[in-house]
């Protein structure tokens, strides 16, 4: 069986890569289009409609997503979505089921230019571009994204290991980050997520891509930030979210 697999893998993955490289190139113009004669709103939906495409090309793969959500999230007041990071995957899931809460997220300068469709919406939707060889620039860059989910009631999405993990082991988070947005978010939930799996799509690279993969996402209880010290509220999301990631 596993032979089997790495055969279908390639086709598939061909398969794949062609039609999320058609959703990036067609809804590029319509989501400049959307943004430039209609504003944020119009925007936010084509860009929901984006991830939900996205998110649907993995089941060319014969994969498929289950987004685990038991809690209500509260409403009108900022969030901060706080999970581990397994893959480029784990991002349109994420905005697909989460569309309700505009969520925006941390993203390393680079993914702002050269990716059709997406590097226009990380520079015009609302998520943050940081620029990891410059710490001035990283850390204002943190507090004014901190200051407009305040300001706006947005959902924020940071993954604090700062990068992904190839075998699904978790690094340890750093909070730096959290810490900055939350000086200027001091009215946010903190919403932990875990992620399952989404690293064999890609734990022997690019391609062929994994197949036949079950991505989970769980989230988890919500907690007032300025419910408790920074240092135990870090632990406590921090423990939340690797206790449930299954290797």
């Amino acid at each position: 069986m596993p032979l089997l697999k790495k055969i279908l893998s390639y086709p598939l993955s061909v398969i794949h890569y062609f039609f999320f490289g058609l959703v990036l190139i067609i809804l590029h113009p319509i989501q400049w289009l959307a943004f430039n004669l209609f504003g944020y709103t119009a925007h936010k939906k084509t860009v929901s409609f984006l991830n939900f495409l996205v998110t649907g090309t993995l089941y060319l793969l014969g994969s498929r997503v289950v987004f685990n959500n038991k809690y209500k999230l509260p409403e009108n007041v900022p969030l901060i979505l706080v999970s581990n990071h397994q893959s480029t995957y784990d991002i349109p899931p994420i905005f697909w089921f989460l569309r309700k809460y505009h969520p925006k997220f941390v993203s390393k300068i680079e993914l702002g230019k050269g990716i059709p469709s997406v590097s226009y919406n990380l520079r015009h939707g609302g998520s943050v571009l940081i620029d990891r060889k410059d710490a001035r620039q990283s850390l204002k860059a943190l507090s004014d994204f901190g200051a407009y989910i305040e300001k706006n009631k947005y959902m924020a999405a940071i993954f604090p290991e700062g990068t992904r993990s190839k075998d699904g082991n978790p690094k340890p988070f750093k909070d730096k980050g959290l810490k900055i947005m939350l000086k200027k978010a001091p009215s946010a939930y903190i919403v932990p997520l875990t992620i399952n799996n989404s690293w064999k799509l890609v734990a022997h690279g690019n391609f062929p891509l994994g197949i036949g993969v079950k991505l989970t996402f769980d989230v988890h209880e919500p907690i007032k930030a300025d419910s408790m010290p920074f240092d135990e509220l870090m632990a406590k999301v921090e423990k939340t979210v690797k206790d449930a990631i299954r290797v």
